[in-house]
């Protein structure tokens, strides 16, 4: 393919693009979330708390994430996106395969902090490049097809490393996931186009690029996205709270195999986890063709349908009843994201949207990432001296039925706002 700005792109090259930025996000997704499979195995032989695997699967990995998220995103404002994705992949893939290599915990957390520098030069640029290849109406959609690569990157990580762990050893499923990033790292930077800037809109960038003061300050002047950054930082904290511990809770409560276990979790949060992100998505689409402010609401109620299934499931007494029960809350707790990234896109001027991009997830990385798997651990910590190896259900209980409630308060807020707000979006073109 060509260099790529031409200002029309064909459909194929569109679709094309769609899917090996879904595949590079799944590829984003496995390396992250490997470790979640290998934590039994990772505290066994390192002897650690739940709290230091709290902040090595999300505080370690997020504190790096979201700091160059912002300087990332703010060079992927001025020049090619596509390289840019080319060279993190590289790098968080190489870091993977050298997290096998750690010989102790300190190893370990230093290789997971190189995978968090990598993986901020994924989603800022390509939310950007989306936003070019598609126009408002479908953006959400295609968003959604965009974020189906976390679903399929959890159960990848799931099924191999779960198998890789329990017959070969956790180092291995790292060297597994991490070197097939280097031939995707080259695929991308070869055969993908970098799309015109507002060729999906028709609009032309003016040529400056605001810096991050600039974008914040407009951003905040927007009180939509306030509440809709908070609200998707509070699932997030769930969210990662559950994938994060989830294998911890069935070893733990039911006595699961490593195997098993991720057969099943992979399959669950693979298929209906990719149909919640897919879904969200086209419905946001279908709901926002009058009002967005409706699509804010439905996310806001299927959130508040989420607590209700995941506390269930967090109180069944065997295992294959957890498992069970967990299938429709690990749909409806991906509802809510790429609506919100897409309309994080839709509010700000051509040569912000990169930069909108990592100030939204750093906001979300923060809140969700970097604070939600460390509060479980510690939480859980505190309850064992009570529960015993139960704590872990009961940390995840609490956390669930606490802060999904507090986040559908502002969807619903970020919904009264939502149009108004779009109405200025072109305001700094």
């Amino acid at each position: 393919m060509s260099d790529g700005h031409s200002a029309s792109l064909s459909w194929g090259a569109r679709k094309y693009a769609m899917v090996i930025l879904a595949i590079v996000y799944m590829f984003n997704f496995v390396d992250r979330q490997i470790l979640a499979i290998l934590l039994p195995q990772i505290r066994d032989e390192f002897g650690t708390s739940d709290a230091y695997l709290g902040f090595l699967s999300g505080t370690a990995f997020a504190i790096f994430y979201v700091i160059l998220g912002i300087p990332i995103a703010q060079y992927a404002d001025r020049c090619n996106r596509r390289n840019l994705i080319a060279a993190a992949v590289a790098l968080w893939s190489a870091m993977t395969a050298l997290s096998g290599l750690a010989v102790n915990i300190w190893q370990l957390t230093a290789a997971r902090i190189g995978v968090g520098i990598g993986e901020a030069g994924c989603s800022p640029p390509a939310h950007s490049m989306i936003a070019d290849y598609f126009p408002p109406d479908k953006r959400s959609t295609a968003m959604g097809f965009y974020t189906l690569g976390i679903s399929a990157g959890i159960m990848t990580a799931y099924l191999a490393g779960g198998w890789v762990a329990q017959n070969v050893g956790w180092r291995a499923a790292f060297f597994v996931v991490g070197i097939p990033g280097l031939l995707l790292a080259a695929i991308v930077r070869f055969t993908l186009t970098e799309p015109r800037r507002g060729a999906s809109e028709n609009r032309e960038a003016s040529g400056r690029t605001s810096n991050v003061k600039e974008v914040f300050s407009f951003l905040v002047s927007r009180r939509s996205f306030i509440h809709m950054a908070v609200a998707a930082g509070l699932s997030s904290f769930v969210g990662y709270s559950v994938i994060s511990f989830m294998p911890s809770f069935m070893v733990r409560s039911f006595d699961m195999e490593i195997a098993v276990l991720g057969r099943w979790l992979g399959l669950i949060l693979g298929i209906a986890g990719g149909a919640g992100y897919f879904f969200g998505g086209y419905l946001a689409d279908q709901f926002g063709r009058h009002s967005h402010r409706k699509a804010l609401n439905f996310i806001a109620i299927t959130v508040l349908v989420t607590t209700a299934l995941l506390a269930t499931m967090l109180l069944a007494k065997t295992s294959t009843m957890a498992l069970l029960l967990f299938i429709l809350p690990a749909a409806a707790m991906n509802v809510y994201l790429a609506p919100v990234l897409s309309q994080a896109q839709s509010l700000v001027a051509l040569q912000m949207r990169a930069t909108t991009s990592a100030l939204i997830l750093l906001i979300i990385n923060v809140i969700g990432l970097a604070v939600g798997p460390l509060v479980t651990g510690v939480l859980s910590d505190a309850l064992e001296p009570q529960f015993g190896e139960e704590s872990m259900r009961y940390s995840l209980l609490i956390v669930t039925s606490v802060i999904l409630p507090w986040a559908v308060w502002h969807y619903y807020r970020a919904g009264k706002w939502i149009d108004t707000d779009l109405a200025r979006a072109a305001e700094k073109d």
